[in-house]
């Protein structure tokens, strides 16, 4: 019995843990699921900004032609990217202004847009404008035609 005791209480409990082998094939592993997975998620986020943008662009649009109808008065939107803004024609006080495409890191090609908005929501000289917005693969076309319809191209 003496011998059972002192061998109860020689004898540790099991150590828990993991061994290094283990340990490396787990970070293997690991490391295959986000090579794989990573592009697929940084072209979502591309998309996802890119489709904001253009929203952005689509709301503010709607927000001068609507303003312009219920104030009665000739608007300019200036789209540019690093800004929005609605101001009336030939003044400098903004009636409203919001962030632009670069906010996100998405490229607006070509130069700043300056659109014309009649008391009636028409646009002034303006057959059909296109707005190319682009990030990373992701790129979308904001068609603007005169009548205000908006389409958004991918």
């Amino acid at each position: 019995m003496a011998i059972g005791g002192l061998a109860a209480a020689t004898v540790r409990p099991m150590q828990r843990g993991v061994t290094l082998p283990e340990l490396v094939l787990t970070l293997i592993i690991v490391g295959l699921l986000l090579g794989i997975a990573l592009p697929r998620l940084r072209h979502l986020a591309d998309r996802l900004a890119v489709d904001r943008a253009a929203q952005e662009i689509v709301a503010a649009h709607r927000r001068a032609r609507m303003t312009a109808i219920l104030k009665s008065r000739v608007l300019e939107l200036t789209i540019d990217a690093d800004d929005l803004t609605l101001r009336p024609r030939g003044d400098t006080t903004r009636l409203w202004q919001a962030r632009g495409p670069a906010s996100t890191q998405v490229a607006l090609a070509g130069p700043r847009r300056t659109l014309l908005f009649s008391p009636v929501g028409m646009t002034f000289g303006l057959s059909n404008a296109s707005l190319r917005l682009a990030r990373g693969t992701a790129s979308r076309t904001i068609v603007l035609s005169r009548l205000g319809r908006i389409r958004i191209v991918p």
